[in-house]
């Protein structure tokens, strides 16, 4: 009796383990491709902006023409950026896919986007804000 229950112990016992084992392969297959499916994604949206080269997606100023005192939303968008600034000098700026700030210039002002890479390659845009009296 005791070789019979010993082998149907470990037979038990292995197919527990292969359930155990089928499920984790199945469950890192299932991620595996999960990360491909994300990574493929992430190129083509990539691709769209500008294909991970360094670029200045948008600059622009929404109203472009401000009275004195009123505020405009100076937007910027860069892909591929290590560090952004801006002239005349603001507040301190950071590489992002869109991101907006609120100036009120006291007269009609052109503001200019520098974006750099990693190899120190510059891009730079520009866009002028009038200030109507």
């Amino acid at each position: 009796m005791l070789p019979f229950l010993t082998i149907a112990l470990l037979a038990a016992l292995a197919y527990d383990a292969w359930v155990f084992y089928s499920r984790w392969s199945d469950a890192r297959q299932a991620e595996r491709a999960r990360q491909e499916r994300e990574a493929a994604d992430a190129q083509r949206t990539l691709d769209l902006l500008g294909g991970g080269g360094l670029k200045i997606v948008s600059f622009y100023a929404t109203p472009g023409a401000i009275h004195p005192g009123e505020h405009a939303s100076l937007c910027y968008g860069v892909t591929g950026a290590k560090s952004v600034r801006m002239e005349p000098a603001m507040e301190e700026l950071h590489p992002a896919l869109s991101y907006c700030m609120q100036v009120s210039p006291a007269r009609s002002t052109e503001y200019n986007l520098f974006a750099q890479d990693v190899a120190g390659h510059i891009v730079t845009s520009t866009v002028t804000i009038q200030v109507v009296r």
